[in-house]
């Protein structure tokens, strides 16, 4: 009898302290907002001065802005799979990009990792994604299936036209498990489908964890003509790729704008913490514009790395604050989570930026980011390339059938000399460090 009224205490406990977790109203919700390939300086607020984008500015007027925020990959997959479990890409399974074909797809989320939807879902979050998943196309590894009560998008890598939503001529569009297909630009769709999910969460009882990913600005680029020619008129001296770039990102900044507002509307602005970043930088063959950053998406040189990002919370984060602690998209798996008040007890790779969002000083000279991406046809034959920063120095090797480069960021942020020669004590450093990574990731099939 005694053991039988110990387990009844034991589960009155955890009933009233889940409650009291749900009830929290300090516990925000969390509108998680990913683009696809928007590079570093492709926001007005970041250094663009062709593009007008007044809803991603609010972002960085009232939150934190990252002067070094760094994707885990510079490509889609591998960042994602970061994001949503707080490893790096091939501890998580994906250190490449997850595609229709098996014959040209390079990851397989790891079945043994706890998503940040999962984590949400333990804490009495209401949990949702809206837009782009790649990180599966089949169960287990599709939204409902690991941790999301909620999913309508697309599970596939990128469209092969915004306003018939089809790659390889298949539809990859889904309401939870059912295939739909909508009619209309998949930006307006994604936009309008967070828009009625922030509506109904009105008076909702639990918060919510809302994961928002655009498939724009990624190629191709489709901007609405309407949207394109109101760019041509205001500067006719773009050139025609600028100008479709520049009026796709003008197109997707209005959607968010209209996910800004119906949190206002719905009286849930100032108690929504919001995240605002891309998945890689730009692509440079689209006239992406990274800055002075050498290179781009597919490249981890800098500008494949590097990424806008801002951070909102209202009464908790100092509206217009700047920070050049160097993150990855890893981190906003805790970091999150320590927003919700919910416990991580398992292994990751991320650290929480708490601090750092209270405005408080955070050491990251010694800490190591890691890199990677694994990719085939004849550029990477199904190898590697990888980096490895740690306090002022990098390591990478963009190729696999090139030889390594070691940068000082602090004296040469643009990577123009190369000390490989001159440093061999920081490259043995580094080289080991990389090393260790790379093993560490082999542990997991990727398969």
């Amino acid at each position: 009898m005694k053991g039988i009224a110990l387990l009844i205490l034991n589960l009155l406990y955890f009933l009233s302290s889940s409650f009291a977790r749900t009830e929290n109203p300090e516990r925000p919700n969390v509108l998680l907002i990913l683009t696809d390939d928007q590079g570093y300086y492709d926001v007005a607020a970041c250094g663009a001065e062709d593009m007008l984008t007044p809803n991603m500015d609010l972002l960085f007027r009232e939150g934190m802005k990252f002067n070094y925020f760094y994707a885990n990959s510079p490509v889609c997959s591998p960042t994602r799979a970061s994001l949503i479990t707080g490893l790096y890409p091939d501890k998580a399974g994906v250190p490449g990009v997850i595609r229709t074909h098996a014959s040209n797809s390079w990851g397989y989320l790891n079945p043994e990792a706890k998503t940040i939807a999962d984590k949400f879902k333990e804490g009495g979050y209401e949990t949702a994604i809206i837009g782009k998943w790649h990180l599966g196309l089949e169960k287990p590894n599709i939204p409902t299936q690991r941790g999301f009560d909620f999913f309508k998008g697309y599970l596939g890598d990128m469209m092969d036209d915004y306003w018939t939503h089809r790659r390889h001529d298949i539809n990859y569009m889904r309401e939870n498990e059912t295939e739909i297909d909508p009619e209309g630009h998949a930006t307006d769709l994604f936009s309008q489908w967070a828009v009625d999910y922030i509506n109904s969460k009105k008076n909702g009882s639990r918060p919510f964890f809302l994961y928002l990913a655009y498939n724009a600005p990624h190629f191709p680029v489709q901007p609405p003509e309407d949207w394109l020619k109101k760019v041509q008129d205001r500067d006719p001296n773009l050139s025609e790729k600028r100008a479709r770039l520049v009026a796709f990102i003008e197109h997707l900044d209005y959607g968010i704008g209209q996910v800004i507002s119906a949190l206002k509307e719905n009286g849930l602005y100032d108690h929504t913490l919001i995240v605002f970043t891309s998945d890689n930088g730009g692509l440079l063959r689209d006239e992406a514009n990274n800055g002075p950053l050498r290179d781009g998406k597919q490249s981890v040189y800098e500008g494949g790395l590097r990424v806008p990002t801002s951070i909102v919370w209202k009464k908790h984060i100092a509206a217009g604050s700047v920070t050049d602690y160097k993150a990855a998209t890893m981190d906003l798996y805790p970091t999150l989570l320590e927003a919700a008040d919910i416990d991580v007890t398992h292994n990751i790779d991320g650290k929480s930026l708490m601090s750092v969002l209270h405005g408080e000083e955070m050491d990251d000279s010694e800490r190591l980011l890691y890199f990677t991406r694994r990719e085939g046809g004849a550029r990477y034959g199904g190898l590697t390339i990888q980096a490895v920063i740690l306090d002022e120095w990098k390591l990478l090797q963009n190729s696999p059938f090139k030889s390594q480069e070691l940068y000082n960021l602090n004296e040469d942020p643009y990577e123009t000399i190369n000390l490989i020669e001159s440093e061999p004590e920081q490259f043995r450093l580094l080289n080991s460090l990389m090393m260790k990574q790379l093993q560490e990731g082999g542990k997991i099939p990727w398969q």
